[in-house]
C-alpha cells in the first residue's frame, strides 16, 4: 500500500535544517509538540476522540471524581475551558457530573464505564506515538531529552512562581479584554471614570 504524502512534513522540516538552523530552542519545542499532537489525534480520531478530550481522560484515569476547578489544575488547562470539554464530555457520554452530599457548591467529574474503558484502546495509540516519535534514537539520547525537557519545565516554573502580580498569567476571560483593549491596563477603569464623571 503505497503511502499517503504528507504535505507539512518537508516545509517543517526545511524550516528547521535550512531556514532557521540556529532558531530558539521555544519554537523547536513548539513543533516538535504540536507534531506530537498530530501524530496522536489522527489515532484518537479512529475512536472519536479528540486531543482536547485526551487531556482530561488521562486525569480522570488516574484520579476520578474531581471538581473542575481541580480537574483545570491537573490538565494544565483554563477553566473556561474546562467548562467546555467537560459539557461536551458529558454529551457524548464519557463522563457524568455530581454533586456530593452535603455539598451543594461542587460539582465533581467522574468517568461513565464508556470513558473509563477508553484507557485500555487509547494508552497504546499514545504510546506508540512516542515510540514512532523517537525512532532511530538511542536510549541515553531519549533519557538525556527528558532530563532537559525536565530542567526547562522547572526552571520555567520557578520564574512564574517568583514573578510579581502584575506579571501572571490573566485568566481566558482577561486576556480577551486586555488584548481587545490594545495592551492598555486599566483602559475600562478609566473609561468608567469618564463615564461617571459625564453623569
Amino acid at each position: 500500500m503505497a503511502k499517503r504524502s504528507t504535505p507539512t512534513l518537508e516545509p517543517v522540516l526545511r524550516h528547521w535544517t535550512k531556514a532557521l538552523p540556529e532558531d530558539r530552542l521555544a519554537h523547536l519545542v513548539k513543533d516538535a509538540w504540536r507534531a506530537y499532537v498530530r501524530a496522536l489525534q489522527m489515532r484518537l480520531a479512529e475512536h472519536s476522540v479528540s486531543f482536547g478530550h485526551w487531556t482530561f481522560l488521562r486525569v480522570l484515569w488516574e484520579r476520578d471524581g474531581l471538581t473542575q476547578r481541580e480537574l483545570s489544575t491537573e490538565a494544565g488547562v483554563m477553566e473556561p475551558t474546562t467548562y467546555s470539554a467537560v459539557k461536551a464530555m458529558e454529551k457524548l457520554g464519557l463522563i457524568t457530573r455530581r454533586r456530593a452530599p452535603g455539598n451543594k457548591k461542587n460539582l465533581y467529574v467522574y468517568l461513565t464505564p464508556k470513558g473509563r474503558a477508553l484507557k485500555r484502546k487509547l494508552v497504546p495509540l499514545a504510546q506508540e506515538a512516542n515510540a514512532v516519535a523517537v525512532d532511530g534514537l538511542s536510549e541515553r539520547d531519549v533519557e538525556r531529552t527528558r532530563q532537559t525537557l525536565l530542567a526547562i519545565i522547572e526552571n520555567l516554573a520557578r520564574d512564574e512562581a517568583a514573578a510579581p502580580e502584575s506579571r501572571r498569567v490573566p485568566s481566558t476571560r482577561e486576556l480577551a479584554r486586555i488584548v481587545s483593549d490594545g495592551g492598555r491596563k486599566g483602559s475600562n477603569t478609566r473609561k468608567k471614570k469618564a463615564a461617571k464623571s459625564s453623569v
